[in-house]
């Protein structure tokens, strides 16, 4: 397969049937949430093959055009409640092609695409809902962490019906400074308008993982991997 995104992989048993691609946030890598495999538990699962891609490493405009791993540039304060918000609609739909790619990839290796999760946390979780909500055969399950829905004004038009029915387990914390909750209630609720299955979560937390989603996460995947 031509030009895919580095990635760490972890394989929780030998010759997997199931496959979860995890996005990062911003300025971090595919190490973050590699950590937290071990964390979760999965008893029960199929044998799963975790995929933790790299972000490319782009100029961040609120970062002073800095040059960080993200998936897509961030112009400005963007991501309040009711900030009026420019996005990088290229950058997203480039982003979108190279977890498209990857998608594509673990077909190839014989893993169908019912049994894929698209995941991501911030940045990431914009990437998966963006990406998951477009794929062109049904997904197993999106998990949509402390981020929000990118080009929300794009997706009725774009959507796949192939991916209307599939789950999508939404996760903020109550005191996100980064990514506001107002901004996260209002993606699920357009989510929701749209007609989508979303499993919707608060935790006392920022901009982080709190111990509770872990164990909700890991319910989450023995259900749509089982």
């Amino acid at each position: 397969m031509p030009n895919l995104l580095s990635c760490i992989q972890i394989e929780s048993a030998p010759n997997p049937t199931a496959a979860v691609i995890w996005l990062h946030g911003l300025g971090a890598s595919g190490d973050d949430f590699a950590g937290l495999y071990p964390e979760l538990d999965l008893e029960g699962c199929p044998a799963i093959r975790f995929i933790f891609p790299h972000a490319p490493q782009i100029p961040v405009t609120i970062n002073g055009g800095y040059v960080m791993p993200a998936w897509y540039d961030i112009f400005g304060a963007e991501l309040g409640a009711g900030a009026i918000r420019k996005e990088d609609d290229m950058g997203i739909r480039k982003s979108q092609a190279d977890i498209e790619a990857l998608i594509a990839f673990e077909v190839a290796r014989g893993i169908k695409p019912e049994h894929i999760v698209l995941a991501g946390f911030s940045q990431g979780c914009a990437m998966a809902l963006h990406t998951g909500l477009r794929h062109k055969a049904g997904l197993a399950g999106i998990m949509a962490l402390s981020g929000y829905l990118p080009l929300a004004g794009t997706v009725e038009a774009e959507a796949s019906t192939a991916n209307k029915a599939t789950p999508i387990f939404m996760a903020h914390g109550t005191q996100d400074p980064v990514v506001v909750l107002e901004r996260a209630v209002a993606s699920h609720e357009t989510l929701n308008s749209l007609g989508y299955q979303v499993k919707w979560h608060t935790y006392p937390m920022p901009h982080s993982v709190h111990p509770r989603e872990v164990a909700d996460i890991s319910a989450f995947l023995k259900r749509v991997l089982k």
